[in-house]
């Protein structure tokens, strides 16, 4: 049988012995990680205090950067574990959050997954570039979704990154 060729005539090999990856420029991958806790009426989300620049100080998910050839759902349970201490869990995949400028370092791709578990069974540790780890109680307001933080009232556009966006549709896909 002979080989398919395209509109070109090109066969297969000879179509990808052509392609040039420095002709498409890419992204750099990440992952985001939304742990939720719901015990009697109070959600609970873990958040991470940033360690590192950009935006050293402020709270955001858990999660970082891909390693090459790694799958999300392995970065995902790696980042997790090097942020928080937190391993095992089984996650859903919440969505591909791609806006640009979503991160100052540049063009920046995230995969974003949820998980619900119980808080007191979680032994959570700051590790890696997390400078701390906490549990914040996810609050209605007004009609606006709220954290509460070390006592106070956090808005979700506070957090860094694209966080409150990602946390937000995270809600709204798990029906929290």
């Amino acid at each position: 049988m002979e080989e398919r060729r395209d509109a070109r005539g090109l066969t297969e090999a000879e179509a990808i012995a052509r392609y040039k990856s420095r002709n498409y420029p890419k992204p750099a991958l990440t992952v985001d990680i939304i742990v939720f806790s719901r015990k009697e009426n109070t959600l609970k989300v873990l958040l991470v205090e940033r360690g590192g620049h950009p935006f050293m100080g402020k709270l955001a998910l858990p999660g970082g950067f891909a390693n090459e050839n790694e799958p999300v759902e392995v970065t995902a349970a790696r980042e997790l574990e090097e942020e928080t201490g937190v391993q095992g869990l089984s996650m859903e995949l919440v969505g591909v959050f791609s806006k640009p400028e979503r991160d100052p370092r540049g063009w920046v791709v995230s995969a974003a997954f949820a998980a619900v578990v119980d808080a007191d069974a979680m032994n959570i540790q700051a590790g890696d570039d997390a400078a701390d780890a906490l549990w914040c109680d996810v609050e209605k307001t007004d009609g606006q979704t709220m954290l509460r933080v070390r006592g106070e009232t956090v808005s979700l556009h506070e957090l860094a990154f694209d966080h409150g966006e990602i946390l937000s549709e995270a809600l709204k896909k798990l029906g929290l």
